[in-house]
């Protein structure tokens, strides 16, 4: 595997990792201080942030104050806590002008109260370098469903 490529997975285990342990804020720490989270709305997988309605449209500070939320006892939407699990696969990365574009395949398998959910789709990174250390300048998950059930909640950070 060249470099790059081996670099990009140990990214993803590292933010798998801090997700499914609720390390959040840990989590909101790997986005650079303009960083950017978006999750566009199903039936929408291609609009634009700034012209429609998104699920997630957070930046670096919302980020923290999302996890921050979550992370308390108050917070009964996630009390108890989903157990999850960030799966990754088909993984791109490539220089880019301004630092790294990685494009990866996930699954995220959340259990919570009897119940089990499935969030299949696509993520692209903006990924900018900080000496070592990789930054998310921006990070694009789309979901590939049709619809989300009543049910399902977005409470947990895909």
């Amino acid at each position: 595997m060249e470099p790059l490529l081996a670099q990009a997975h140990q990214f993803l285990l590292r933010e798998s990792h801090l997700l499914d342990t609720w390390q959040l804020l840990e989590w909101a720490e790997l986005f650079t201080a303009d960083g950017e989270y978006l999750i566009p709305a199903t039936d929408l997988p291609d609009g634009k942030a700034e012209e429609t309605l998104h699920l997630i449209y957070d930046d670096r500070h919302r980020l923290q104050e999302r996890a921050k939320r979550l992370l308390k006892r108050t917070a009964h939407v996630e009390y108890p806590r989903s157990r999850t699990l960030h799966t990754f696969t088909n993984v791109d990365a490539r220089r880019g002008d301004d630092g790294i574009v990685m494009e990866c395949a996930f699954v995220v398998y959340r259990s919570r109260r009897d119940q089990l959910d499935l969030f299949p789709g696509r993520s692209t990174y903006d990924i900018r370098l900080d000496g070592d250390a990789w930054r998310i300048r921006r990070k694009r998950s789309v979901l590939i469903l049709e619809t989300l059930r009543p049910q399902n909640k977005l409470s947990i950070i895909i």
